[in-house]
This record gives structure tokens, sequence and C-alpha cells, in this order.
């Protein structure tokens, strides 16, 4: 009898309806992609050649979450697959009333030297305002929108709603580095550029009757070319386009073409009128490492005023020559967290830690693993994927 009962009710249970079950299937598939998205893996897209090329325009990327650790969303409230504007509308994709403070889940490892990683683009929290304190401490937060290095038009977006950037890391935490007429050094080390990074080169030939087809064949862009005279181009390069390059007949000379040490870029981190640095000619800076305790003085405060009072909150102000951090005087700072240089492998076409200077760990996004698929745009119709790139890893 009891069997009877159970199946009588049974009988009478409401099935759901062909939209309801449309709704589930949906509500799941979104969910179940937000979960893979924001704890496993997301794909990217390349915007620009700051990584020619080891990445380039048109590649379409796979980040790993796992590698580093999945952080937790910063701000939790958002649209989903929207990162921080909705695609039509141009409105914001995410509610920041509700902010959640940073955590990572375990992770497989460290990010290591020459780690190609994606992060938030580490401006925007802050810019520089002039003609009032001293530019390197004097960053105030702003919320209207602002255009910095003329590159990137951002607002004071929360962490995790910054422009997503590709770079690879050149130093980790406690690491020293300095640049030296375009080499990179690493704890007074030379670190080579890799193999598929660019520098710029100037390339004096013996002829100016040169077809130019020739440097095409070898990888060169020939419409970026820059002649200064018959004989004599400024062109981007990998060293193994140069060495190539060098052993051709009419090539009469072949020098890396670098920034000299005496002139200033004057907008290049860390704003410190004493530091006169620029892109090829730079440091020596000690990345921040968590638990290091730096003493603060004249020398210091210029490099790490930022890290303490932006990424890492803290109240600072200078009164009387004597610098307060939370109201009390200081005379050292114990950093909270990790901080990378992270820079461009096509060196003279990237906006990087150059003109930012460190990376905090909380922006960091996730390890850029392989190339799914890569669009060239001004290929032909029938050449427009570039076949031999599917499934490259990235190193």
């Amino acid at each position: 009898m009891n069997w009877k009962i159970w199946k009588k009710k049974n009988d009478h249970k409401k099935k759901k309806t062909k939209t309801r079950e449309w709704v589930d299937a949906i509500v799941f598939a979104v969910v179940a992609a937000t979960i893979i998205r924001v704890f496993f893996i997301e794909a990217y897209t390349i915007p620009s050649g700051s990584m020619e090329r080891s990445l380039l325009i048109g590649d379409f990327l796979f980040v790993s979450k796992v590698n580093y650790g999945a952080r937790i969303p910063m701000t939790p409230v958002a649209f989903p697959f929207a990162h921080h504007t909705m695609p039509l509308t141009g409105t914001k994709a995410y509610w920041d009333g509700i902010q959640w403070k940073y955590h990572r889940l375990p992770g497989l490892s460290e990010i290591k030297r020459n780690d190609v990683v994606v992060f938030n683009l580490p401006v925007g929290d802050t810019v520089a305002l002039e003609n009032q304190e001293p530019s390197y401490y004097n960053l105030i937060r702003q919320s209207d929108w602002k255009t910095v290095n003329s590159q990137y038009t951002v607002n004071s977006r929360p962490v995790d709603k910054r422009e997503n950037i590709i770079k690879r890391c050149i130093g980790i935490p406690g690491d020293v580095v300095a640049m030296k007429n375009g080499i990179v050094s690493i704890n007074g080390k030379i670190d080579p550029l890799k193999n598929t990074g660019q520098m710029p080169y100037k390339i004096k030939l013996t002829t100016a009757n040169v077809n130019l087809e020739v440097f095409r064949n070898l990888g060169f862009k020939v419409s970026e070319m820059q002649q200064l005279d018959g004989e004599t181009y400024i062109a981007n390069a990998t060293s193994e386009m140069i060495q190539k390059l060098k052993p051709l007949d009419f090539v009469k000379s072949v020098e890396l073409s670098v920034t000299p040490s005496t002139a200033n870029d004057g907008d290049l981190f860390p704003l410190d009128p004493n530091r006169k640095w620029n892109v090829d000619n730079f440091g020596p800076v000690k990345i921040p490492a968590k638990g290091w305790t730096v003493k603060i003085n004249s020398n210091t405060m210029p490099l790490y005023y930022r890290v303490i009072r932006t990424y890492e909150g803290n109240k600072v102000e200078q009164k009387g020559g004597v610098w307060y951090i939370n109201n009390q005087p200081a005379t050292t700072y114990t950093f909270k967290m990790n901080y990378y240089w992270m820079m461009g492998d096509n060196r003279h076409n990237s906006t990087d830690s150059r003109y930012w200077g460190f990376v905090p760990e909380d922006h960091v996004v996730g390890k850029a693993l392989f190339i799914w698929m890569s669009f060239d745009a001004d290929a032909s119709f029938f050449h427009k994927i570039r076949w031999s790139r599917l499934f490259k890893s990235i190193n």
C-alpha cells in the first residue's frame, strides 16, 4: 500500500515546461562558464604590438588562473562575461558598492622571471599633478577620466576592473633591476632579451640601391623602417634577424640604436627630478618584497611613495622634513605585498614598468599559456589565419 501511495503522488508531480528547461540550462551554463573563467582559465586577445615578436596583434590566448592561484573577485557584483563595460552601451558592467579585500587561492607556482603575465593596468588609480608638491610623491586619487602617457584612457576603476595588460616579468620581489644602453641587468647580471624580443637597430648599407624585399624576407616590417639617409635605416629586429642580416654583402654595419644615457625622458617612473632616466637607461631599482623593510628618506621615497600610499592603503605625508605614515612619524616601512617589474619584448614600443613602476601582486590576473587562434587583419581572405601559431605555447 505504501508503494502505491508513493507511486500515485509521483504520477501527479508537475513536469517542467520547455521554457523552464531552457532557462535552467542557460543559468547552469552561465554559472559554470563564470566559475571556469574566474578560477581556472580565461581567453585573452593581444590588442597591441608591445610584445612583438613573442606575441602578435590578433593572437588569441588562454590565460591560466591556476598557475599563480586564482584571485577572488574584488568586485563580485558584475555582469557575466563583461570585463568593465557593456559591449553595446559602453556603460559600467559592474557595481562597485561592494568591494572585497584582496585574496588569492593557492597556486601551482610563484611568478618567475621571464614568465609572460597578464595583469591589470597599474595606472588610473592615481595621476601626478604638476605645479604643486614634488611630482614623485604628489599622487592623488582621481574619479574623472584621465589620459595617461597619451596611450591609455583610464579612470579610477576597481583593481580587477582595470584594463588587462600582458608583459614579460623581468624582475621578481627582492630583485635589483637596471638597464644600461638598452640591456637589462638583474642583480648585477646581464639578462639578454629573448630571441623573439625586438630592439631598434641602426643599419648602414654599402649602397642605396638595395631591394628592401630582402629585409621583408628576413622578417622586417619594411613599412615601419625609418630611413635616415640613402644608406642608413632604423628598424626593429630580433637578435636572430640581425644575425642573418649581418653577413649580407650590402650591409656595412649594424648596431643598437638606443637613447643616450644623458637624455632624460621626463615622464618615466619615478618622476623624480634627481633621477634622469630614459627607456634605455634606468635604475638600479630594488623591487619590494613582502616583509622587506626599507628606510624612509629623500632617496627612497620617490621610488616607494606610491607603493606605500596607493597600493598598500596608508596615509602618507611630509611635515617639516619628517615623513608620517598614518599620522605617526616613520623612519622605516615594511611592505605588505610582493611586487614585480614588467616589460614588453618590443622594448621601444611598450609602455610598461619604466612608466608605471612596480606591479602589485593583487593586480596579477594569470599566466599566459598558449595561443589557440591567430588572425592577421592585414592579410588576404585566405591567409587571415596564421596556421603556424595555432596552439603554440608561450614562453
